[in-house]
């Protein structure tokens, strides 16, 4: 089985090469935008999608106009990259999985990306990797990467320079372990088990929350764009980058420990961007209940439950076993005893009681119960059935419930 996988360093440029490293995302940054304003403007003017090959002659005649002459100094294949980055955008638009595109602006997320490994070079050795333009750059080397080197992506984050490398290796199908787990995602608790077992929540926004209010106080009391206001500016992205790294972390941990100990694993199909949308609403419909769903978006988005999931989805996969993703309809207000389904067996939060036949458990353990029926349910539908195998799509929802 081949196995991509990315690793991340952080690196150590001199001060030269920082200053080429901004150039270089700021002229990808740029194409990726004046790239976007002419699919625009074909699009209002009646024409159709510019693909990446006719794209790629407009980059040639950018390069070679005496305006944007200095794209020139920058590799061109980090550039063409940007190209193919946008295209993908509106494919992924196109297909319903992403908003329309957006213009890029500085400070955000600036990095670029080499495509091409044959111009790369990685000595492991003496932690240093050269790089088209830039020459050899030193790397904090924590770890071996393993495997065929592939592209290289350097970003800048919290002000800090990264270079992420994707290797390409053979590794070893691995044998299942142990038996299948149920997940329920909560706010009390992080993740429940369908064994009992729980993952407390991290919090790690709300342990920077009032450090980083006061950090956001200081720069907004600074003059924009002056000496002062930058490094007012400095101090606000080391406590984001502190919040993400805690979170990353946590989830890093939890997640190799799910996939490392069960080879099935069953979550909810969870919508985390409809669950923490705004309900502040408009001025001539507004909103229900705002302060209290403001605090319970803040909830979610902290967990990081959309991370956990995408973690989810590869993890399993290296150690043997497969994620199983199920509706999460009714899966709190069922009774794993009897079957009965109404909204009167979750009192509280925390408290299951059935009114059925009197089973009481915690409420996050029966969810991760019901999960993980359902899970069993869409396994055994997806394997047996033959019109399923025969279609190829998924057992629905009313088969799966009824299953259970």
């Amino acid at each position: 089985m081949q196995r991509l996988q990315a690793f991340k360093f952080e690196l150590m440029p001199t001060g030269e090469q920082q200053h080429q490293m901004r150039r270089f995302a700021g002229s990808c940054r740029f194409v990726f935008n004046k790239a976007l304003a002419l699919q625009k403007e074909n699009y209002e003017a009646g024409g159709k999608f510019i693909g990446y090959v006719a794209m790629a002659k407009h980059l040639t005649a950018w390069r070679n106009s005496l305006e944007t002459f200095w794209l020139k100094d920058a590799p061109v294949h980090p550039l063409q990259h940007a190209l193919k980055d946008l295209e993908k955008a509106y494919k992924n638009f196109f297909e319903k999985r992403a908003d329309f595109p957006r213009f890029k602006r500085k400070g955000q997320r600036d990095s670029f990306r080499y495509p091409d490994p044959k111009q790369i070079k990685l000595d492991q050795a003496n932690g240093r990797i050269f790089l088209p333009k830039l020459g050899w750059l030193r790397y904090r080397n924590s770890r071996e990467a393993l495997g065929e080197l592939r592209n290289v992506t350097v970003s800048l984050s919290g002000g800090k320079w990264f270079v992420s490398i994707q290797t390409r290796r053979d590794v070893e199908t691995q044998l299942p372990h142990d038996g299948a787990v149920g997940i329920d995602m909560g706010i009390a608790r992080f993740a429940t088990l369908s064994d009992g077992t729980f993952y407390a929540p991290l919090h790690s926004f709300k342990r920077h929350e009032t450090a980083l209010r006061r950090a956001q106080r200081v720069m907004s009391r600074k003059t924009k764009f002056s000496n002062n206001w930058k490094k007012a500016k400095v101090r606000v992205q080391r406590i984001h980058s502190r919040i993400g790294n805690a979170r990353r972390d946590f989830l890093h941990k939890a997640t190799t420990t799910i996939s490392q100990n069960h080879a099935m694993v069953c979550i909810e199909d969870l919508q985390v961007r409809n669950m923490s949308r705004s309900a502040a609403g408009s001025s001539e419909q507004p909103g229900k209940q705002v302060r209290a769903k403001s605090g319970l978006n803040k909830a979610i988005l902290d967990q990081g439950w959309a991370e956990f999931r995408r973690q989810l989805d590869y993890k399993p996969a290296w150690n043997g076993g497969h994620l199983i993703a199920v509706p999460p309809r009714n899966t709190s207000r069922t009774c794993p005893c009897c079957g009965h389904v109404s909204a009167d067996n979750r009192q509280t939060q925390a408290r299951f009681l059935c009114v059925e036949c009197g089973f009481e458990e915690n409420a996050d353990v029966v969810g991760a119960i019901n999960v993980l029926r359902a899970g069993h349910a869409r396994l055994a539908c997806a394997d047996t059935s033959p019109e399923v195998r025969a279609s190829g799509q998924e057992p629905t929802e009313a088969t799966i419930q009824f299953s259970v």
